[in-house]
């Protein structure tokens, strides 16, 4: 549960996110992250080590380079876990249809 929380807890943030978004299509160095956001070096690799620390990202070695890599492995138990109420959500839109349906045929009955 622990991993799930950190997860959850890196996923909380609007810039960690669009992080996460750039690097799912494809690796980069801490510079090309910074680039699109108003934010400093430092403050971006500390949303990289919260990531990091979920899991959610890996850094490499190329060179001089270190580039960040996504790793979307960790977001499966999120997906899994959100999934649970999905399955609530739908059953109870199925129940709610059920009740309007049944709401519109009591009308239909009351007119004829």
């Amino acid at each position: 549960m622990e991993q799930l929380d950190r997860v959850f807890g890196a996923l909380a943030d609007p810039t960690r996110r669009a992080i996460l978004a750039r690097l799912a299509t494809g690796e980069a160095t801490v510079n090309e992250l910074v680039a699109p956001f108003a934010l400093s070096q430092p403050t971006i690799s500390k949303h990289l080590k919260v990531l990091e620390t979920a899991g959610l990202v890996s850094r490499g070695r190329s060179a001089q380079f270190r580039p960040v890599r996504l790793n979307a492995e960790p977001l499966a138990g999120a997906a899994e876990f959100l999934g649970e109420y999905r399955r609530f959500w739908e059953q109870s839109l199925d129940r709610l249809e059920a009740y309007a349906k049944e709401l519109k045929r009591q009308e239909d009955g009351d007119a004829g």
